[in-house]
């Protein structure tokens, strides 16, 4: 009788067992994010929280995926290919009013980049040295890359005209431009610039003239969420921000570690060039002067306004850009947790 009653405990707790992880496997939600760009430096403030377990810890299955540019990201979060993404607010922005009957228009759900790292960039030897130098110049970029997505509003900002643009794959950009095929580029100051130096050209003959030094105040890059998951699994986008703010601020903190999480993925990088560009990242936009005032994550409706104003003009929008349907603080995490940008540097 004890032997059979023991047998009988035995199936009971591997019963048990087995319910147990088959709830914890039906609670994990699978989430498919696409970054802005490829895997560089900047790339770790996400990867980070997949490499230490915490979107684990919170019930996502989540997969990150590179992008080829803004606007590429906010297309495949429309369309449903993806649940969630990186992108630059501009592009988002213009998708919304140009695409006012989607059934299907991503949110911003998060800020990250609190201020435009896009830029023109061009070789000193080009005479490029100004805005109004760019006026009939021939400029290249990817077709989705959000510092040409948001050039007509640096245009519109700086009076340019006459603008003749050639369209090339991203490995090619800065190579085009060294051979001498185009007059400038635009690009995220902290991408385009290293990128230049890898193919030999010296930090002191590229000339960079970054948007907001020059009348332009945007918004940088936003986690974005499309609306079924914001509706069909509210929590799940709630513990997605939860989990990369957690891994996003030890990224802050100690840089240089976080770029294995990169070289996990793509492991051509160059590791010092990386370290370099995600610090300058974290200084230029994550941490920046307008990050510490406005907070994490957050933003500041008048300036969210502003931005909405200048996207509907610069680029002739269908309709006009609504801010309050393309960015909702629902989701975000506590002030609490937010808190995560280091003292500023004395």
């Amino acid at each position: 009788m004890k032997k059979r009653s023991f047998l009988k405990t035995g199936v009971a707790l591997a019963a048990t067992a087995l319910i147990g992880a088959t709830a914890h496997a039906q609670a994990t939600t699978p989430i498919k994010f696409q970054l802005d760009w490829r895997f560089e430096g900047p790339a770790a403030l996400f990867l980070a929280s997949t490499a230490k377990g915490y979107y684990k810890a919170a019930g996502l299955d989540v997969t990150i995926d590179a992008g080829n540019g803004s606007g590429g990201t906010v297309t495949r979060v429309a369309s449903g290919s993806y649940d969630m993404g990186f992108a630059d607010l501009a592009a988002l922005m213009e998708f919304h009013a140009n695409n006012p009957d989607a059934p299907n228009k991503p949110v911003a759900v998060m800020m990250v980049y609190n201020n435009t790292p896009a830029a023109v960039l061009a070789l000193k030897k080009s005479g490029i040295t100004k805005p109004s130098d760019l006026n009939g110049k021939k400029l290249g970029a990817p077709v989705f890359d959000a510092g040409r997505r948001g050039f007509p509003v640096f245009a519109k900002a700086n009076n340019i005209t006459g603008v003749q643009w050639t369209s090339m794959d991203p490995p090619l950009r800065e190579t085009m431009l060294v051979r001498g095929d185009i007059d400038a580029i635009t690009g995220f100051s902290f991408t385009s610039l290293l990128n230049l130096e890898a193919r030999g050209v010296k930090t002191e003959d590229v000339v960079v003239l970054p948007y907001p030094s020059y009348g332009v105040k945007l918004y940088g890059n936003v986690i974005i969420a499309s609306p079924k998951i914001l509706k069909d699994n509210p929590n799940a986008v709630k513990a997605f921000l939860s989990a990369f703010t957690k891994g996003a601020k030890e990224v802050i903190a100690n840089p240089d570690p976080a770029i294995d999480y990169v070289k996990a993925r793509d492991g051509i990088i160059n590791v010092d060039l990386e370290k370099r560009r995600l610090r300058l990242a974290i200084d230029a936009v994550v941490a920046s002067p307008d990050a510490r005032a406005e907070g994490f994550g957050a933003v500041v409706p008048g300036r969210l306004a502003l931005m909405a104003s200048q996207v509907s003009d610069a680029f002739a929008t269908k309709t006009r850009v609504n801010p309050d349907t393309v960015w909702t603080s629902a989701y975000l995490p506590s002030k609490a947790e937010l808190n995560i940008l280091p003292a500023a540097k004395k």
